[in-house]
């Protein structure tokens, strides 16, 4: 995330600095209520919040009115937001100007650090929207500011159960992956005081992702995800799925879902990002696609849980996995189906 500050000169022989926040990070959105900045410079701990879409057109400015931000890789146009205020005594030359200091972030809870104020050289030039006048900026600043879910002291917000086609057992969510119902001091409910509201579940997680081994063909096998919104109080437009797992350098199909390769290692493709709508709550909120994969002789195998997914991250948070010695339990039982399924045909036959 990158705040960047631009003064110049206003009208009526006054300033104006110009604020852009650019969100560059792949996956991570800033979702509603929106984001929140605040700096220490003429006046003491200003905040600002980014103005309503209905904003009157003559109060705008490019990039301005939006309130959220998408992540830089599923939605770049509405990763930036920008404002302009107007500013005093600031100083009267490029060298008494001082910077603003001590900037925060809130999207729209805490979480992200931001450091010094950078000066960039050469400043930034503002062209008129005809593209006929440029306007020279007196001085730019850049501030960089890193997310940390430990920062933010978050609990998580996602869970990954899992399944197969030659398991019968279900590998659910570990129990109290986001929460415990609240059934001590209210017998019977699971509805808790902070938001969001969360449908009563052992995981008590706003999202389950369920990551199903469906089919094994002779050169593909295939994988069903499903995501589930158990979240009533939040409608995810612009979500996204983040997967890792070492065979998706050879996926070859997906079938609802969009899909963005991020090769966060460069030669090493093994991390793919998933994005849809999940509008709707419950057990009907959920979304599905199934992705077929090309096997690899050199990897592929069914043992030891290698099937499954190594990381998930849902809008950006790690979601909690089963335990691995869950994941290779479920793929003991390969060899045992296979060999039975033989037998019963060879006893048929």
């Amino acid at each position: 995330m990158v705040v960047a500050a631009s003064e110049d000169e206003g009208g009526l022989g006054g300033k104006a600095a110009v604020v852009s926040i650019y969100n560059y990070q792949k996956y991570r959105h800033i979702q509603a209520p929106g984001w929140n900045l605040g700096w220490m410079w003429a006046k003491k701990d200003p905040t600002f919040v980014d103005l309503l879409p209905g904003t009157p057109y003559n109060m705008q400015i490019a990039n301005c009115c939006k309130g959220v931000l998408n992540s830089w890789l599923q939605d770049p146009v509405s990763a930036v937001a920008s404002f302009q205020i107007s500013v005093g005594r600031s100083g009267t030359t490029n060298y008494t100007v001082k910077a603003p200091l001590n900037f925060t972030l809130k999207a729209p809870g805490p979480g992200y650090s931001c450091g010094v104020a950078q000066e960039v050289k050469p400043p930034t030039k503002f062209i008129s929207q005809d593209g006929r006048r440029t306007t020279q900026a007196h001085v730019t600043w850049n501030v960089t500011c890193m997310y940390s879910q430990f920062v933010a002291q978050r609990a998580p917000t996602c869970c990954v159960s899992l399944s197969s086609f030659y398991n019968e057992t279900i590998v659910n969510c570990p129990q109290c992956s986001c929460g415990c119902q609240n059934n001590i001091t209210r017998p019977g409910s699971c509805t808790s005081s902070l938001a969001p509201l969360v449908q009563c579940t052992p995981h008590m997680c706003p999202i389950r992702v369920h990551w199903h081994v469906k089919l094994n063909y002779r050169e593909y096998w295939r994988v069903k995800i499903t995501v589930t919104n158990w979240n009533c109080r939040m409608n995810y437009s612009q979500w996204n799925l983040v997967v890792q797992h070492p065979n998706f350098d050879k996926v070859t199909t997906i079938f609802s879902f969009n899909y963005k390769s991020l090769n966060p290692y460069g030669v090493i493709n093994d991390t793919g990002m998933l994005c849809d709508l999940l509008t709707v709550a419950g057990p009907d909120g959920n979304v599905q696609s199934e992705l077929l994969f090309r096997k690899d002789p050199s990897m592929f195998t069914f043992d030891k849980g290698w099937a499954f997914p190594r990381r998930i991250y849902f809008n950006g948070d790690s979601c909690v996995m089963p335990p691995p010695d869950v994941l290779k339990a479920s793929s003991l039982v390969l060899p045992i189906a296979i060999w039975t399924a033989l037998l019963f045909l060879s006893l048929r036959m």
